[in-house]
């Protein structure tokens, strides 16, 4: 049964387009692409002429706030719903409840109607209270004076003992009634979050063993300011029992704030009402909004670290493929051996060993025909090292004997390991290779990172791949749905080979789930390669929609159709056959001539549904027909004489890749088992407030080594240091200042204006 999902009203929909910047009329059609099962990557490359040229960031964007926009209306139906089954849904709260975009204050509109427990405010209510309370609220002077008001409230029957005893429930009431003000509560919130201060304190006689907190021992950040990773460091510290913390806020400047707005007119009411501004903040409000605050804080660093994680694993993932060559990879061990798997171009298991060129065994002339064996039988081009415990002394062992063998036409390259082991123990290992070995399943992960890391990657979970920051610690549905976007965006930017591609690589792309990325992997065994694109609809399961969704990100190298390994949509096939025609050739000498496509007037090819964005796209698709947007392949050249911590030495400078980034700054593998930190102060001499704004994952950069603790195994790197010192400006050539005239100067050309005159 298909689900009705609720529509926006026009005050949501301008609420969107104001907080991301895009217009409503590009807004809207995108929404119904969503809306007809469109998926991001299908409407960012597809439906430009539809957005209106919205980029992939964009669309995105979109696509998170309608579901937040609907999660919103949603619940606005609910507490409509519930209020008006009390009977309680008046005019102007209904207006009230339809008007806020935010579901922090729809909740603050439903509190006073939201069943609640048993509270000191109810049972002040249940004792007749009630009246005495809207007396104190009204603040319009009766009859009586309050203390006798106050007294006719004694019931022996109701439990009100004394005057004193009715005016303390009354104050109950009206504590209850300023906790629950959507205008109170909103105006406090927004002052936690503007002044307040994230204030941390090691807990008494907790021991931190590590000393991983000591900088949070006792600590003060407003809240406003505080970064990511110091507030989750301070919620760990927390979590594991080690912190306290709070949110600290002015109490008096709160408590004249309540004064003010809850006292109107002067009279015997005001002690009252001020006493019950004071309970209703210490008692019940502080206590509420502070929790909400720690929650924002915590949403706030949540979003922070993921757009970190997902920035670092788009590099990670889009790092320069090796491409189609023949590798073998060594996963080192020292005592157990070093693994040896070798892979053919397309990533296909041949082979595999182990040597000991290491010690304790040291059998360097065994390891050594072992290697020359695999390369010779097997036509390899590159030899990829894991960079575990080993990797340094595998390195040089190899390259000697590269050297030794006179083997020019091979290189070797330290490949990051991280995850390899968790792939190598998964179920889509075990489905690969269910008769190998752990260690050897890790080689081959290896060997196939090198020649495509996107490929490979997509097999492990995104957060074993050890870019991100406090990952354990964030929403995981949020990390999980915002990595598997990140790994879809990539998958889609780069195009997936049809013919050699995994399930777990074919079930990002567009329109394609797991299920579907299984029964196209079953068709390719049983019936041999693709030769069309159009084979897919011979795939159980792949009806219109998902061909539609998958075929311009699916290539087919070397088939009947040569548009089929470009990113050119099926649908637009038509449009290049014109293209070809009026060229007067046929579309293979268009693929195999791209400069023919320069003597082409595009605009004559526009049609109601293929517009100047299309055909722009088709343009630069026939220019390099099939090309992949990654970068291309470098391998980093780590110095000989480093392979330890020890080895660094102040003022050293070594190259290296960039393995991590983060707010405070980014990690860099200089080869020596423990990578570096470039702290954000030592990335640039000009000022830069996130490290991402100069360095990416992936990026081999030359740093300067500051200080190495082998110890502590902590390394201090500087980009800045090798960086040309800032230009300044040149001093303008001061003028000598204009000589003040005298009183007598001025009296006389003053006089002398006067006689002009």
């Amino acid at each position: 049964m298909e689900i009705t999902k609720p529509q926006l009203s026009t005050a949501c929909l301008l609420r969107m387009s104001e907080q991301i910047g895009v217009p409503l009329n590009q807004i809207v059609p995108t929404i119904e692409l969503f809306d007809e099962g469109a998926t991001v990557p299908f409407i960012a490359r597809y439906r430009k002429e539809v957005t209106g040229n919205l980029d992939e960031v964009q669309v995105r964007s979109i696509e998170e706030k309608l579901a937040y926009f609907r999660e919103l209306e949603d619940r606005r139906t609910t507490v409509l719903q519930s209020i008006e089954e009390q009977g309680k849904l008046t005019p102007e709260l209904r207006a009230r409840i339809e008007a806020v975009f935010e579901k922090n204050e729809l909740e603050d509109l439903y509190l006073p109607y939201k069943p609640k427990r048993r509270t000191k405010a109810s049972i002040a209510r249940e004792k007749g209270l009630e009246p005495l309370a809207d007396y104190l609220w009204n603040q319009a002077p009766g009859e009586l004076p309050l203390a006798d008001l106050a007294a006719t409230f004694v019931s022996e029957e109701k439990g009100v003992a004394s005057a004193e005893e009715a005016l303390e429930g009354a104050r109950h009431i009206v504590a209850e009634r300023i906790n629950e003000d959507a205008e109170i509560r909103k105006h406090v919130r927004q002052m936690m979050m503007d002044t307040g201060r994230v204030v941390s304190r090691a807990i008494p006689g907790v021991e931190d063993p590590e000393g991983k907190y000591k900088m949070y021992a006792e600590y003060s950040e407003p809240a406003a300011k505080i970064p990511s990773h110091r507030m989750l460091a301070i919620r760990r510290g927390s979590k594991e029992g080690i912190l306290g913390f709070e949110i600290e806020l002015d109490r008096e400047a709160a408590l004249t704030y309540l004064r003010g707005h809850v006292v109107h007119a002067p009279g015997d009411w005001v002690e009252q009402l001020t006493t019950a501004a004071e309970d209703a903040y210490d008692r019940l409000l502080n206590p509420s909004i502070q929790t909400e605050v720690r929650l924002n804080l915590k949403d706030r660093s949540d979003e922070e670290a993921i757009r970190v994680f997902r920035e670092n694993l788009e590099n990670l993932l889009l790092s320069p493929p090796a491409g189609l060559l023949s590798v073998l990879a060594i996963d080192p061990g020292i005592r157990t051996g070093c693994k040896l798997a070798v892979v053919d171009d397309t990533g296909k298991f041949l082979d595999h060993a182990v040597i000991y060129p290491l010690e304790p065994r040291n059998d360097l002339a065994g390891a050594v025909k072992t290697l020359a064996s695999l390369i010779a039988r097997h036509n390899v081009r590159a030899i990829a090292i894991g960079n575990g415990t080993g990797s340094r002394e595998t390195a040089a062992f190899v390259q000697d004997f590269l050297r030794q063998a006179k083997l020019e036409n091979v290189f070797s390259v330290v490949v990051s390991e991280s995850g390899a082991s968790v792939y190598s123990a998964s179920e889509i290992a075990r489905q690969e290779f269910p008769d190998l070995d752990l260690t050897v399943r890790g080689a081959i992960s290896i060997a196939r990172r090198l020649q495509d890391p996107l490929a490979e990657l997509v097999k492990i979970d995104p957060k074993s791949i050890g870019v991100g920051q406090y990952q354990h610690d964030v929403d995981q549905r949020l990390l999980k749905e915002g990595l598997e976007s990140t790994v879809e965006s990539c998958v889609n930017h780069v195009g997936v080979d049809l013919n050699t591609a995994s399930w777990a690589l074919l079930r990002y792309v567009a329109g394609i789930n797991e299920r579907t990325a299984l029964k196209i992997v079953e068709y390719r065994n049983e019936n041999g390669k693709f030769r069309s694109r159009v084979d897919l609809e011979a795939v159980p399961g792949f009806g219109p929609k998902t061909f539609q969704q998958a075929a311009g990100f699916l290539r087919i190298r070397g088939g009947d159709n040569p548009l089929d390994m470009t990113a050119v949509h099926p649908e637009s096939y038509p449009v290049v056959e014109e293209i070809a025609r009026s060229l007067g050739v046929s579309i293979p000498e268009l693929i195999a001539k791209p400069e023919l496509v320069e003597k082409v007037d595009m605009k004559q090819f526009q049609t109601a549904t293929v517009g100047v964005y299309t055909l722009t796209d088709i343009r630069e698709e026939l220019r390099k027909p099939g090309r992949d947007p990654r970068n291309q392949f470098v391998a980093p050249k780590f110095r000989d004489d480093v392979k330890e911590i020890a080895d660094l030495q102040p003022g050293m400078v070594v190259e290296g890749t960039v393995t991590n980034v983060t707010n405070f700054g980014a990690f860099v593998d200089v080869g020596v088992h423990q990578d570096g930190l470039v702290h954000v102060s030592e990335i640039s001499n000009r000022y830069i407030k996130d490290p991402a704004e100069a360095l990416k994952v992936g990026q081999i950069v030359r740093v300067k080594v500051l200080s190495a603790d082998p110890k502590a195994k902590r390394i201090a790197l500087s980009i800045k240091a090798l960086e040309a010192p800032p230009q300044g400006r040149p001093k303008a050539e001061r003028k000598p200042a204009p000589r003040k005239p005298s009183l007598e100067e001025q009296l006389a050309k003053l006089n002398a204006q006067f006689h002009r005159r």
